[in-house]
């Protein structure tokens, strides 16, 4: 594979998030300062991860000791990774393949935390940056860093969490085999996993994480946590955190997890469900500065626009459909615009579209609707007395194998596409859009979403607001793995297609 000279261009747009002189050094003090209070708690090693376009999170990990020349030089690996299939076979696209090229990892000093579930380890997402510390346009974290400056240029602010789902094998071997018994969301499945089950939740308070709930799903072995909403990079750093912490607590209990979208070829898949809230910046009734703030002065990867962040939230306490305000439904219309090209982003895998089927509560129609769970985005107002905080639309056709940094980057760039036109809703559905007849969906406008990766990858070439927000490079390395994917697998049985994904997200 020839790697094009295309690949070590930087994008212009990201000159702003460029690590500069003043910036390392401060960074190369301020890690020295966290290596030496690790070091007094007994942490040896951090490991460094980012998200790859196929979803899998790599790490590279240095001693507590090489923080400080880490945090200040970053370290060294390979462009490569982004051309990464599920089976670590390697494509390559115009931007990224081969051999040749070096990047520099850099640790989110503001996210590093001790992880309760690996003792002697701690965590940290990682930026990259070319060796001239130009942000490299792949790079997730800084992408949707982007898009939450853009936001903020215009006055708003977004608050994100991530449901994560996972099914618990008994472990042992390739294939699955539920760790439990019992029924559907019942208490039966908490008594038989009780102290693995507290154990999780005793990892995550002491990882940082504040869950919400914990609950039994659907498939047999399948549970979800909630966790509390956040600004979005710290919602991707938390969904990665939370998996990582699953995963480690699950086999130090001797079982296995699997966050896999299709996990056995005849059950009910993970999903990896976004909730998503817009806010107003700034005080009641303020405005916001015009210009994106926050952004080359401040620590790469760390809170962008932090000062005055918004108070009022749009989904509540208007005029609009189920109290939205104007501008939370325009940013939520611009979303259910371009839910077909967004899913190449959030159902990313041949294994997702075994999951993204009617009357299986995945959302597999284009639509929206109250409390309506077979819609695509679901608005879930809150209780009561608590709409003004709790309101915001859920994202239920993405899944777990998604890069959650690319496609919260996504999602908001499709939001704000939504505000900048004034998008308007359609009507909403009440009703399992499958028990409509085709005429029906027909009339009002409720189309099915994409039924295979290689739809999804053709409406995401050919989205023009994606292409410009995200660059070509992501839209070219996006649609090189995705294909990459489709030829790897190609002629597979769904029960094929599951086993090759099961154990890889």
């Amino acid at each position: 594979m020839e790697q094009s000279q295309e690949t070590t261009a930087a994008d212009p747009g990201l000159a702003a998030y460029a690590l500069s002189g003043s910036t390392r050094a401060r960074l190369g003090e301020r890690a020295a300062e966290t290596a030496r209070r690790l070091a007094g708690e007994g942490i040896v090693a951090v490991a460094l991860t980012w998200v790859d376009v196929s979803g899998i999170t790599r790490t590279k990990t240095v001693p507590v000791d090489r923080l400080e020349h880490a945090a200040r030089w970053g370290v060294g690996m390979s462009p490569v990774f982004d051309v990464f299939l599920l089976d670590d076979s390697v494509v390559s696209g115009r931007y990224i393949g081969g051999p040749t090229g070096d990047l520099r990892l850099h640790p989110v000093l503001e996210r590093l935390v001790p992880m309760a579930a690996l003792p002697g380890w701690a965590h940290a997402p990682a930026l990259r940056y070319a060796q001239d510390g130009s942000a490299h346009p792949l790079d997730a974290r800084t992408l949707l860093r982007r898009e939450t400056d853009r936001l903020a240029a215009l006055g708003w602010s977004v608050k994100a969490a991530f449901e994560i789902e996972w099914a618990v094998s008994k472990g042992g071997g390739d294939d699955f085999s539920p760790a439990c018994k019992g029924p559907a969301y019942g208490m039966t499945r908490v008594t038989e996993l009780a102290g693995y089950l507290r154990d999780v939740l005793g990892a995550l308070k002491s990882s940082g994480v504040t869950v919400a709930q914990l609950h039994p799903e659907y498939a047999a072995g399948q549970y979800e946590v909630s966790v509390t909403a956040e600004d979005p990079a710290g919602a991707a750093d938390t969904a990665v955190l939370v998996r990582e912490t699953v995963r480690a607590v699950t086999l130090e209990h001797g079982l296995a997890a699997s966050f896999s979208p299709k996990v056995e070829a005849g059950s009910v898949g993970n999903g990896g469900h976004v909730h998503l809230s817009l806010w107003r910046e700034g005080p009641a009734g303020g405005t916001a500065n015009a210009t994106a703030r926050g952004t080359a002065n401040s620590l790469p990867g760390g809170p962008a626009n932090a000062t005055g962040r918004g108070s009022v939230n749009a989904m509540a306490g208007g005029s609009g459909p189920y109290a939205m305000t104007g501008a939370g439904e325009s940013f939520t219309a611009g979303i259910l615009h371009r839910l077909p090209a967004l899913l190449a982003i959030g159902a990313p895998t041949v294994a997702s579209y075994l999951r993204l089927i009617p009357s299986h509560w995945a959302g597999a129609f284009a639509c929206w609707g109250l409390e309506n769970r077979e819609a695509a985005l679901r608005l879930v107002t809150g209780a009561e007395g608590e709409r003004e905080t709790a309101a915001n639309v859920e994202v239920k056709c993405v899944d777990a194998a998604a890069n959650p940094y690319l496609l919260l980057a996504a999602l908001l760039a499709a939001g704000r596409d939504g505000l900048g036109t004034g998008l308007r809703l359609p009507e909403p559905v009440d009703v399992d859009p499958a028990a409509l007849g085709e005429d029906e969906r027909a009339a009002r406008g409720i189309a099915p979403l994409p039924a295979s990766l290689a739809e999804s990858v053709a409406a995401f070439e050919a989205d023009p607001v994606l292409r410009d927000a995200l660059g070509e490079a992501v839209i070219d390395t996006v649609s090189a793995v995705r294909r990459g994917e489709i030829a790897l697998l190609d002629g597979a049985t769904p029960q094929q297609i599951a086993a090759a994904t099961r154990w890889r997200h």
